[in-house]
């Protein structure tokens, strides 16, 4: 049993996460609500202090990332930085300062997106955050100190969610979010890394 720290567990894709880490101890975080610990993943300071108040812990799975929705044309530069400094920087400091703490042989799973590799209208600062990430991951699999694993999950639309993004996204197949679970369980279970885990109809 590992002690895996879950970021964002009360949202669709954090309870979809959830399905796939039963066999672990799961410390719950989030930005507000029920959760074992408060966490905004857009300031060091408290991505820090997450990792100080749990102690030890052989996993972080992300599964948040704020993203502004319009077209490029209307698209300012603050909404640009708000999705960059959430979805984008917020998963790399997550990595970057969870390291320090990481038991060794731990694993990181972010979470990207499948609007990178197949965009919708008014979807462009989620599209290049997400591409980022999965970028990101490939690279910094080479450099992760101490036998450290990282990997990211780049799903489709959730059918749990497809009230909510299904207008959006005409054309998509939305999967149930088990599937999605055992992605997130490949990641934390297996022994891969550096690997863009495609989840898509």
């Amino acid at each position: 049993m590992k002690t895996v720290i879950l970021i964002g567990a009360l949202g669709k894709m954090g309870q979809a996460a959830l399905t796939g880490l039963g066999n672990h101890k799961v410390i719950t975080a989030g930005r507000s609500g029920d959760v074992d610990h408060i966490v905004d993943i857009t300031s060091e300071q408290s991505i820090r202090d997450l990792y100080k108040k749990v102690g030890h812990f052989d996993a972080v799975v992300n599964t948040v990332g704020f993203c502004e929705y319009t077209s490029f044309a209307e698209m300012t530069e603050t909404q640009w930085m708000t999705t960059v400094m959430s979805k984008m920087m917020g998963q790399i400091n997550l990595v970057r300062i969870g390291q320090e703490y990481i038991a060794d042989s731990g694993s990181f799973t972010l979470i990207s997106g499948i609007l990178n590799t197949k965009p919708i209208p008014y979807a462009i600062a989620d599209a290049t955050t997400s591409g980022a990430i999965d970028t990101f991951v490939k690279c910094v699999a080479f450099e992760m100190p101490r036998n450290t694993r990282i990997n990211v999950i780049n799903p489709t639309v959730l059918a749990e969610a497809w009230h909510v993004y299904g207008e959006m996204m005409p054309g998509f197949e939305p999967v149930p979010g088990k599937l999605v679970g055992k992605a997130f369980e490949r990641s934390v279970d297996g022994f891969i890394t550096g690997e863009i885990i495609f989840v898509d109809a």
